[in-house]
């Protein structure tokens, strides 16, 4: 998730406002639930939603359509990640959830406004049940960091993928050199040995951009989506955070291997700025829609992600849209509607 220009402190304060009003137990419905860089799983017969928050955001459901905001991960920022990069105070970016080998992992991004002094952190649980005695949130520390003037790349957005052979990948990043991907480790706690780093997607950037900073190059937040022989990168260009500005929008290349390259419908890969429309604002009813991640459940597939609602001062909200695939194995671009 981008924080890259100081106007984005402005416009992104009353969301900032709003958000830290919203109290454990409050309910909303899809569309009008409160969130950033959404994730989703379901353990039983609850759905659990993961996002960027303080101390990252929960809601649960029961019927995908109506959440209940639910006590945060942490209660406190992890001390690593205070020492790790100067100003951060709990706002916990882009979190991604899986299960493996009987516990959830959950990652998540810690960063500087603008820089690329991140970190990529693990925490652990064996079950997502709050009511259960086993609900424990054990912090694995951190897992990936990216220093300004030593990395091209920017330790946020991360996402967890298995390829064919059981093996884990890492993809993350935004702007500077672009997304990157890094085979981890089995505990999943660190880069693989040998490490194995991959660019799998990227933008032209303007080279009088010095290093240190985010630059125009604009695309981050990588979800790659494995569906019969493909897997599917989806990543979201241009702008968020601007309210009635924003101008995100999500798109799509795949490839038959997990390292790439991801080619889009007309075979542009996405490492040369390619990349199919999913889905973006209509400026109507949404400004702009992106950070998205995909969720499978009871055979069909949705697209997760968060919208800046132009009924409601460009506010950021939940969006959950089923996807359909054409003949050729693409996602049929969506058209996003009024709000629920």
């Amino acid at each position: 998730m981008k924080r890259t220009f100081f106007l984005w402190l402005i416009l992104m304060g009353t969301f900032h406002l709003w958000a830290q009003t919203v109290s454990t137990g409050t309910e909303f419905t899809t569309r009008n639930t409160p969130v950033h860089d959404p994730v989703m799983i379901r353990e039983k017969d609850t759905y659990y939603l993961f996002c960027t928050g303080n101390g990252i955001s929960i809601f649960t459901s029961r019927d995908k359509q109506h959440w209940r905001k639910e006590a945060p991960v942490f209660d406190r920022p992890p001390e690593w990640a205070v020492k790790a990069v100067p100003g951060f105070k709990g706002h916990i970016w882009a979190p991604d959830i899986s299960f493996y080998n009987g516990r959830y992992y959950l990652y998540y991004a810690v960063s500087a406004f603008g820089k690329n002094t991140s970190c990529i952190g693990l925490a652990v649980n064996k079950t997502l049940d709050p009511a259960s005695p086993d609900y424990r949130w054990e912090d694995k520390g951190k897992v990936i960091q990216s220093v300004p003037g030593r990395d091209m790349w920017n330790a946020i957005d991360p996402n967890l993928i298995f390829d064919e052979g059981g093996t884990p990948w890492l993809s993350f990043g935004s702007f500077w050199e672009g997304i990157k991907l890094v085979k981890m480790e089995k505990d999943l706690l660190r880069p693989g040995e040998p490490e194995e780093w991959y660019t799998i997607a990227s933008r032209p950037r303007d080279f009088a951009t010095p290093d240190t900073a985010a630059g125009n190059a604009a695309i981050e937040a990588p979800f790659i989506f494995r569906k019969g022989k493909y897997y599917y990168l989806f990543v979201s260009h241009d702008y968020c955070c601007r309210a009635e500005k924003s101008t995100y929008k999500v798109v799509v290349g795949r490839s038959e291997k997990v390292q790439g390259p991801y080619l889009d419908r007309q075979g542009v890969p996405l490492q040369l700025d390619g990349g199919s429309l999913v889905t973006q604002g209509d400026g109507v009813n949404w400004y702009g829609a992106g950070h998205n991640a995909v969720f499978s459940d009871t055979g069909k597939d949705y697209l997760l992600l968060h919208g800046y609602d132009a009924h409601d001062r460009g506010r950021s909200k939940l969006l959950l849209e089923e996807i359909t695939w054409d003949p050729s194995g693409w996602p049929v671009p969506i058209q996003l509607g009024a709000g629920q």
